[in-house]
């Protein structure tokens, strides 16, 4: 097995030598919001310095809460770029975003003008995910109609992604987390660089890994989808090549070059979008202490039935062996919410199975049934412990495993009420990829 994992590695991805600094501190709240993605797995953070490929295009565009300038368009030849444009939150989705995203996307895909589109982030962040404190206000309020609302939409913009008829290419240079890989990674292209910090750190904060994670975690190699979905523990831009997240792997440095490079193509021909992205690739092997070559562990742990199981499997393994990553492991595990472990758990499991849709869909009743507090305040408690008052100790409700009954995991997977609508998906038009 471990041949087959070295050979693999040998001939397809690249090592990750540039470290990242240590990160700015983020004063306001939705700041705090963003920086908590980066902050939180191990308590130390790094600072990725701010993109010198920012097109010139973009430099009267100055910081503000005008939702029309969150999002902004570039116009190339044959060809459109969109650029998340809220910096100093990471770029972190809310429903204007979404609702303007999915506008300009079916506008290109009938414009025949418009052979693929490229999606990129303003300064040191992709995106950071879903504007999280935003969403724990409005359930904080009640307001869990703004809920529907922007789970409705974003999850509807991802599936669009996803089933888009033209090539996409996403450049994860910098944080992608949560919303930013289920708006990125269902696409055709995926370019990493050494600045790429990859999660879904949900667990975390008493939510779900969601915005599609369900489809892309539960499809990578053995169950290193289960490991990450848990722990919300990083990938850098070298091991999401290995995993196969990113569909190719350049230095930040190249980004002007690459960009310059699809500025001035005229096609709708993915082969020749990949040939174009294949001349700037760079080519290394993820250094020894990534995940990637822990997975014959990995796997003899995180293939078990239940979060008990995997944790006794975890802490046997550590026994024997005094290895530093099983007792680094555990540690991850043990400041998630239980209820989101295991929710988490089931929930990639099922999307072993499923389409991209139906992830969506089940996703979205999950997500709602967080957010409302029905079962468990743990999403709010989640964001105040940890984004808000950042006294890191929220207090999980319930307070641990063996408190998590069967009876509440069903429960998270189902409707909100008997008459709660499934999100709708335009399935019979655009038909998911599997």
């Amino acid at each position: 097995m471990m041949k087959m994992i070295e050979l693999f590695l040998v001939n397809n991805f690249t090592l990750l030598h540039t470290q990242v600094r240590e990160m700015q501190s983020l004063s306001r709240r939705q700041r705090d919001c963003s920086r908590f993605f980066l902050n939180e797995f191990k308590r130390r953070t790094r600072t990725l310095s701010s993109s010198s490929s920012s097109s010139s295009f973009l430099s009267n565009h100055s910081l503000t809460d005008d939702p029309d300038s969150f999002v902004l368009v570039k116009g190339n030849a044959g060809s459109r770029t969109v650029v998340f444009n809220r910096p100093s939150f990471l770029n972190a989705l809310n429903t204007a975003m979404g609702r303007q995203l999915h506008k300009l996307y079916r506008s290109w895909e009938d414009n025949p003008d418009i052979g693929f589109v490229v999606m990129k982030g303003r300064g040191r962040s992709f995106c950071a995910g879903g504007d999280i404190v935003s969403l724990h206000d409005m359930a904080k309020k009640g307001n869990i109609e703004g809920c529907k609302e922007f789970f409705w939409t974003l999850y509807n913009f991802m599936y669009h992604v996803g089933t888009y008829l033209k090539p996409h290419v996403a450049i994860l240079d910098g944080i992608t987390m949560g919303g930013g890989a289920g708006v990125s990674i269902p696409g055709t292209f995926r370019v990493a660089t050494d600045k790429t910090v990859f999660a879904t750190p949900e667990t975390l904060i008493g939510f779900h890994p969601d915005a599609g994670a369900s489809f892309h975690l539960s499809h990578l190699p053995g169950y290193l989808g289960e490991y990450l979905a848990l722990t919300g523990d990083r990938l850098n831009g070298v091991e999401l090549i290995a995993c196969g997240l990113a569909t190719h792997y350049s230095l930040s440095a190249n980004l002007p070059a690459i960009e310059e490079c699809l500025r001035n193509l005229i096609t709708d021909d993915p082969s020749v979008i990949e040939t174009s992205l294949q001349k700037y690739s760079d080519l290394d092997y993820p250094d020894n202490a990534s995940v990637i070559r822990r997975i014959e562990t990995l796997d003899k742990c995180f293939s078990h039935d239940t979060v008990e199981e995997i944790i006794d499997a975890l802490e046997s393994e550590a026994a024997k062996t005094n290895d530093g990553w099983c007792h680094s492991t555990l540690k991850k595990l043990g400041l998630a919410s239980p209820l989101s472990l295991k929710v988490a758990l089931r929930s990639i499991r099922e999307g072993r199975f499923q389409t991209l849709d139906q992830c969506l869909i089940r996703e979205y009743r999950m997500s709602l049934q967080a957010v409302s507090g029905q079962i468990s305040s743990d999403f709010c408690e989640g964001v105040r412990a940890r984004v808000l008052d950042k006294d890191f100790a929220p207090k999980w409700d319930p307070p641990s495993l063996k408190h998590v009954s069967q009876d509440m995991v069903d429960r998270y997977f189902s409707p909100l009420t008997s008459l709660e609508p499934e999100l709708d998906l335009p399935t019979k038009q655009r038909e998911a990829f599997t």
